[in-house]
């Protein structure tokens, strides 16, 4: 088993991630001693489900500032009440995971008016996996634990979109067209990490445009995806105003396409790389408490810039290209926003799969696995801050 870069809270918290990222194994591991209920078993769904109460009943009685663990709430959404008076009263501590917060907003109850904390988990990263980060599997099968251990992520992963993502999703989401939902699912996958076009999907998916519209809620109330929005500043003239959507997972991206058994074309390779370079981005910042937002740049010109992280001391502006050389014309996007930014500083890096880091004028470029290893290392998002230049850069010709 890997270590996670999730800390043990000292407080409550709700624990989010996709379903098989490995929470229930985390929860395990950091409260073996918790008082734990899990609402997947359906004895434990069943009896909650008709009597709610008997949670703080039994709970009362633990000694104060005990641990409570609670799997998969989002089932049972009336607990959160008991939840409430048990922390006011007995000062107790609740760990309150779920893959979902969908069916606890629509029962329309609040998230403990603050009394916990909002924490998230990923997939496993390439900080956890360390030596055993390898970037041709991350691409193709993704980095849920058990694609990484298991001896046939590609059957994992076809099984996970089977029997998670069709069904599991519609009884959450109450969805009547699951051959809608499932057309859907596929050409938003084949299309992530794209400008993000309602009507187009919907023409292709036979659905309505607000139908369209209410599927991406689904996948974004199930932590499924998230939507990259589009950077805005009113003196920078012409941008592009759609968000972008991206799947949490190279693997389940391609799965749900019905690529995974295949080694991933040229095309899709920088679209996998983006997506797995997003989704790093996300979880590094998430994980070190950095309120840090992420957008994308792109004019109607055509000139972009992937991604745009605001940082206290400027901006981060990152590109991805599969290509193994860097050229010079991939720089544009950074100039661009050099200009509209100026006097703001802004860091600009680039990431390839050449060989080795570079210098590119004023952009600093490197290998993914190299860009992977400093931004888990800590030292990108500070603009003035991350490995000198006459530590690892090398002039370009």
């Amino acid at each position: 088993m890997y270590d996670r870069f999730l800390e043990k809270p000292e407080t409550s918290i709700f624990l989010f991630g996709p379903r098989g990222t490995g929470k229930s194994t985390w929860l395990r591991s950091s409260f073996s001693d918790a008082l734990t209920y899990d609402l997947l078993g359906d004895a434990e769904y069943l009896r909650f489900t008709r009597n709610p109460s008997l949670l703080y009943e039994e709970a009362s009685r633990l000694p104060e500032r005990s641990w409570v663990v609670i799997d998969e709430v989002q089932r049972v959404p009336a607990l959160l009440n008991e939840v409430h008076r048990l922390i006011e009263e007995f000062d107790l501590r609740f760990v309150l995971s779920g893959s979902s917060a969908r069916k606890i907003r629509r029962a329309g109850v609040n998230l403990l008016a603050g009394r916990a904390l909002t924490r998230k988990l990923f997939p496993l990263t390439s900080g956890e996996l360390g030596r055993d980060f390898e970037l041709a599997n991350a691409l193709r099968y993704g980095c849920m634990p058990l694609a990484i251990t298991g001896e046939m992520p590609s059957d994992y992963m076809n099984s996970y979109v089977q029997t998670y993502l069709t069904h599991e999703i519609q009884a959450e989401a109450q969805l009547r067209n699951l051959a809608g939902f499932s057309r859907f699912l596929e050409i938003s996958a084949r299309q992530n990490a794209q400008v993000t076009n309602m009507s187009n999907i919907g023409r292709d998916a036979g659905a309505h445009r607000s139908t369209v519209q209410g599927y991406f809620e689904v996948l974004e109330d199930t932590l499924l995806g998230n939507w990259l929005p589009a950077w805005k500043l009113k003196k920078a003239n012409k941008q592009v105003q759609q968000s972008k959507f991206y799947f949490f997972d190279c693997g389940v991206t391609r799965a749900l396409a019905g690529r995974v058994a295949f080694e991933p074309s040229t095309e899709e390779i920088g679209v996998l790389l983006e997506t797995l370079v997003f989704n790093e981005l996300r979880a590094c910042l998430a994980y070190r408490g950095l309120n840090y937002p992420i957008t994308y740049v792109r004019t109607y010109h055509g000139t972009e810039v992937d991604f745009l992280v605001e940082t206290p001391s400027g901006y981060s502006a990152i590109e991805v290209k599969s290509t193994r050389t860097w050229n010079r014309k991939f720089n544009v996007g950074f100039r661009y926003i050099r200009e509209v930014l100026h006097p703001i500083r802004v860091k600009a890096i680039g990431i390839f799969n050449g060989p080795r880091p570079s210098l590119v004028d004023g952009t600093e470029v490197y290998p993914v696995n190299v860009f992977l290893e400093e931004l888990w290392a800590g030292r990108l998002f500070g603009v003035e801050t991350g490995p000198k230049q006459s530590d690892i850069f090398e002039p370009s010709n």
